[in-house]
């Protein structure tokens, strides 16, 4: 794939057939990665897997399908759904759907005109999903003429998706520790996180820290 040359990936490809398609070297490791990042947000802010979802293209896609099937601890641990946009399932040999977790919502929308992951891939990836791993709510959406891209149509679908299975829900809102209690180390962690690294280069006190992040949550952009 790629003409033989390097490129940033979930795991490498070899092959889009489905022989080829068995072999996900980096596969495993991405599905860790993917299982830490979901478990250290419940851990750190209390919020349920029941609010989360998955959603990825291409690559991205295949990995939030694989995943998020298959997370361990059953019903508790069961996403409030997964987006695969031009995406399929790899390693589907090795698929084996959580029990309790059948009845995830899955959107699977495709180009029809994809040259690079046909369309008839995200159809054999329903079927197996459905027929073989026994998944209950498995919809997928062609676009017309559509490459491996997305569309405005596309982008509505999965807006109208995500409306469906993340209802508002008073209960779930995250409560943010107040940056003034916050140690210098998760400050300069919720800064990162909150994409403020290149305005924080420079800062030496605390309160300076504390300033630029409160400045961002109130939505003043730390601008005077």
């Amino acid at each position: 794939m790629n003409m033989g040359m390097p490129m940033p990936s979930w795991y490498d490809i070899v092959g889009l057939d489905e022989r080829s398609n068995e072999h996900c070297k980096g596969l495993d490791a991405s599905v860790d990665r993917v299982r830490s990042i979901l478990a250290t947000e419940h851990e750190s802010t209390g919020l349920p897997y029941s609010r989360m979802v998955l959603a990825g293209f291409s690559q991205g896609g295949a990995l939030s399908l694989f995943t998020g099937m298959q997370l361990p601890g059953a019903a508790q641990n069961k996403l409030a759904g997964i987006v695969v946009m031009s995406g399929y399932l790899p390693a589907a040999k090795q698929f084996k759907i959580t029990s309790g977790l059948e009845s995830t919502p899955i959107l699977h929308c495709h180009g029809e005109a994809d040259p690079m992951v046909q369309f008839i891939m995200a159809k054999k990836s329903r079927q197996h999903v459905v027929e073989e791993g026994g998944a209950t709510d498995y919809t997928i959406k062609g676009y017309a003429g559509l490459p491996h891209s997305v569309s405005p149509e596309e982008i509505g679908d999965v807006l109208e998706f995500l409306g469906r299975v993340l209802p508002p829900d008073e209960s779930c809102k995250i409560a943010l520790k107040d940056p003034g209690a916050m140690s210098v180390k998760e400050l300069k962690a919720a800064i990162r996180k909150a994409g403020l690294g290149s305005r924080a280069v420079g800062l030496m006190e605390k309160g300076e820290f504390v300033k630029l992040l409160k400045e961002h949550r109130e939505g003043g952009g730390g601008k005077s």
